[in-house]
């Protein structure tokens, strides 16, 4: 579908490595990929530990260890953490996410929050935009955890967030999503706010891809400015908003 808007985003922040338990490369097999398709950086997101085969604490903690940039792509060391209960409370200490670049969280069952009413949904997904250590809500459009979408996309643009346009939400999981993503793409479009795109993917051969999602977008006129990872230098611009230590646009320069 034609729209008013080219979208060739260069950053994918929301990849699943073999630390998720349920994905299946490693971070030099997404950093190879990432290279060969022309992405400028990428986002090691696996799952936090409330969810079955999740990366360890301490998984989180070292991520250090990683390399900055690897075959000249940049390196953002990041979680998708689980909101557990109703006050979006997160399963990752306070201590690990605030040495993360990019902090990811979302809704996944058996986790410990089953959702059991649009509003205890909401009410803890508005609890994990008020941590002021959360960036990214993913995939909030999850027909399996219904939200009321313009309290979440209100509050997303009050604290300085972005909601997630999550691509594989129309091809793998959470199918029946398009049309809640499409009202969630347009009311942050509406009142100004931020999207993320993601790839979630859970093999390298998916990382950068988008096209599910790049047709919402095009669907609801997003303007490319609003998309945080359509290039690195709009995502560095986030990040800072954000308070974050962006000293490896250093790396990036260089790369």
């Amino acid at each position: 579908m034609a729209g008013k808007y080219e979208y060739d985003i260069k950053c994918d922040l929301h990849l699943h490595t073999i630390s998720s338990g349920h994905a299946y490369s490693t971070v030099e097999e997404y950093a190879r990929a990432a290279a060969e398709k022309g992405l400028q950086a990428i986002a090691i997101a696996d799952h936090g530990p409330a969810l079955q085969g999740g990366g360890n604490l301490y998984h989180f903690w070292n991520m250090r260890v990683l390399p900055r940039c690897w075959y000249s792509v940049i390196i953002l060391r990041s979680v998708e953490a689980n909101i557990i209960d109703e006050d979006g409370g997160l399963d990752l200490p306070e201590k690990i996410l605030e040495k993360l670049d990019l902090v990811h969280a979302g809704l996944h069952p058996y986790t410990g929050f089953e959702g059991e009413s649009v509003e205890k949904n909401t009410r803890a997904v508005l609890g994990a935009l008020a941590n002021p250590l959360v960036d990214v809500i993913t995939h909030p459009d999850n027909p399996s955890f219904p939200v009321n979408m313009d309290a979440v996309a209100e509050a997303a643009v009050r604290e300085g967030k972005a909601l997630e346009v999550n691509n594989s939400s129309f091809v793998y999981t959470r199918l029946g999503s398009e049309e809640t993503c499409r009202l969630m793409a347009a009311r942050i479009g509406t009142l100004g706010g931020r999207l993320a795109v993601g790839s979630d993917a859970h093999v390298s051969a998916f990382a950068g891809e988008f096209s599910h999602a790049v047709e919402i977008l095009r669907e609801t006129d997003t303007v490319p400015e609003s998309v945080i990872n359509y290039s690195i230098e709009r995502l560095a611009e986030f990040l800072r908003s954000r308070g974050k230590d962006c000293s490896w646009t250093e790396e990036a320069r260089r790369a």
